[in-house]
This record gives structure tokens, C-alpha cells and sequence, in this order.
């Protein structure tokens, strides 16, 4: 099958995001013909007269529609798509110049109707930025979950850099329309379909994330209240290992209040694992700086998680 690409990116209110995007995919060093879709999901600060610059150097198309969420408007760019293989991107990501390229070949050598690409952070990045995306991936905070090794099993896509082709989403009929966790969710209907999913490695995306600590908590605990709800959808697919971070900060919390009366020793063992944190996020960016805030950031992403995993598994569930 020759692959046809088409590349379906949802906006909400961010038309400086789509502007870096649409540029760094005109740098791309592919020869193959592909197409952009931008749907405009309801934006009060619609991003259409930046997407109408790019006309001459991309063929690019440009939907307004009523706002319905990221998955409701990824099906419709899908819908709207003239390729046989869809590219899914979130607006705040940036694409190096290989990578429809790296796609093209990781596809050609091993093809499956769904693939995923990890995150990296570009050096134009903020200092918080930088950290956010080392608690995002580092093996040591989510275990290489998100692309950064090949040994963590089947590979489940997210949604900012995914990757699925027209026969995979006629048959899915794409993104649910859950909230939080929708990526995750198509993923595991894919596989209940005996469709494959792969990580192409090379297929990385520069993604900007949240700008602040507590937009990143709230990101964070969003992601903590869908796992609950997935684990209960599709039992077979449930892990002790996402327990993990609420263990953490419960544990945290007990030895805390031990430390008050005098029982601290049990810290020395969080002390540890931070100080191997802050020396890996070191070797990672180069950056003291970065490698305290990596710190921060890893806390607010185990209490932001874990506090919403809590939730939805014992008070709220997701929906």
C-alpha cells in the first residue's frame, strides 16, 4: 500500500502554537505529497489567518466547527482526511525536519495500523518546560512508558503524536468521547480489533506541555482520574504498576507526619531516589536548574496523578 499522508491537527485558542507547528512542517525533508488539516474546535481566538499564510508552501486545510473536545475533532479532520493514514498532533507540538520521513520508513519496514512517537524537549524550551518533559519521560518517573524505551510491552499511542490508518479508524470509528484517557481507550480497542500498535522512535515530536505548575498538576490529576475508568473498561489491561504514584504520595505523607514525631528515617529512602532524580535529569539536560525543578515537577506529576487516580477509583468515576 502505498501511504498517503494526512495530518489532523485539533486548535483551541492557540493560533501562535499552529503558526511554529505549520512552520516546522514546511522545513520537512520529505518528497512524498501530504496534507494538513486544521480543525478550528470552537476558538474564540481562531487561528484561520495564520493557517492561510501557509497555502503557498502547504497543502493545508483549514475547519471551523463547534466546540467538542480534542477527540471529537480529530475524528472529524479523519472524516474530512483525503490520505489512507492519518497523523495525529496536538497544536502545541513542533515536528524536526525527519519526521513524516522517519514515519515513512518505520512504516515501511515493520507497517501496523497504528503507531506512536515519543517527546523530546527542544532547546528553545523554558527551564520549566525542559523539566516537565524529563517527569514525563524519564524511565525513573513513568518507566518509559512514553516512548523513551522498546521493553515496556505493547505500545500504547498518545494522542499528540499518533499515528492510524483509514482501514484502523473505519473499523474504531476513532476517539471516544471520554475527556481524559481517550487516546489510551482507542488504543485498546485497536488491539481488541487485532490491529498492532508500534513506537517508531525515531518519529519524535518537540512538545511544548503546560507553562505552569499548577496547569501541569491539572493536566496530571486529568490523567489520574481516566486510568481508574480504563482499568474497570478493560480489565485485562490493568497494572499495579499504576498505583504506583498514589502509593508514593500516601507514603510520603505517613512518613511525614512519623517525621513530627520523631520517626523520619523512613525519608532517607525519598531523599535517595530524589537525589538520584536531580543527578539523572542533570546528565539529561545539562542543566542544575532544570534538574532541580525536575524535582518539583515529579512531585507535582505523582500528587497530581495519584490524587486523581484516588478519586476516580474511590469517590468519582470518570466519564
Amino acid at each position: 500500500m502505498k501511504l498517503l499522508f494526512s495530518i489532523i491537527i485539533p486548535v483551541y485558542n492557540r493560533p501562535q502554537e499552529i503558526d511554529e507547528l505549520l512552520e516546522s512542517l514546511t522545513k520537512q525533508d520529505f518528497s512524498d505529497d501530504f496534507e494538513v488539516l486544521i480543525i478550528e474546535d470552537g476558538s474564540e481566538n481562531p487561528a484561520e489567518e495564520i493557517v492561510n499564510s501557509y497555502k503557498n508552501t502547504l497543502d493545508v486545510k483549514y475547519f471551523f466547527k463547534d466546540n467538542s473536545g480534542a477527540g471529537a475533532s480529530r475524528n472529524f479532520g479523519m472524516e474530512k482526511a483525503t490520505g489512507n493514514y492519518f497523523i495525529i498532533l496536538d497544536s502545541d507540538v513542533i515536528v524536526p525536519k525527519n519526521y513524516l520521513s522517519a514515519i515513512k520508513k518505520g512504516l515501511k519496514n515493520n507497517f501496523t495500523d497504528a503507531f506512536g512517537g515519543p517527546d523530546a524537549a527542544h532547546k528553545s524550551f523554558t527551564n520549566l518546560q525542559k523539566a516537565i518533559n524529563y517527569s514525563m519521560t524519564a524511565v525513573l518517573t513513568t518507566g518509559g512508558i512514553r516512548g523513551k524505551k522498546k521493553t515496556v510491552g505493547k505500545f500504547q499511542p498518545r494522542s499528540f503524536n499518533f499515528g492510524i490508518s483509514k482501514k484502523a479508524f473505519t473499523v474504531t470509528n476513532g476517539f471516544s468521547a471520554l475527556k481524559y484517557g481517550e487516546d489510551i481507550d482507542l488504543t485498546f480497542r485497536l488491539w481488541e480489533h487485532k490491529f498492532k500498535t508500534q513506537l517508531i522512535e525515531q518519529a519524535f515530536v518537540y512538545h511544548k506541555r503546560r507553562s505552569s505548575i499548577s496547569d501541569f498538576f491539572k493536566q496530571t490529576y486529568n490523567f489520574g482520574t481516566a486510568r481508574p475508568y480504563l482499568n474497570k473498561k478493560y480489565p485485562k489491561t490493568a497494572k499495579i504498576t499504576y498505583w504506583f504514584p498514589s502509593v508514593f504520595i500516601l507514603f510520603l505523607v505517613i512518613n511525614l507526619i512519623w517525621a513530627y514525631f520523631g520517626y523520619g528515617q523512613f525519608l532517607y529512602f525519598y531523599l535517595v531516589y530524589f537525589l538520584i532524580l536531580f543527578f539523572d535529569s542533570f546528565l539529561q539536560n545539562r542543566s542544575i536548574i532544570v534538574a532541580f525543578l525536575s524535582v518539583f515537577t515529579t512531585l507535582t506529576q505523582f500528587f497530581g496523578y495519584g490524587l486523581g487516580f484516588l478519586k476516580s477509583q474511590f469517590v468519582k468515576k470518570n466519564s
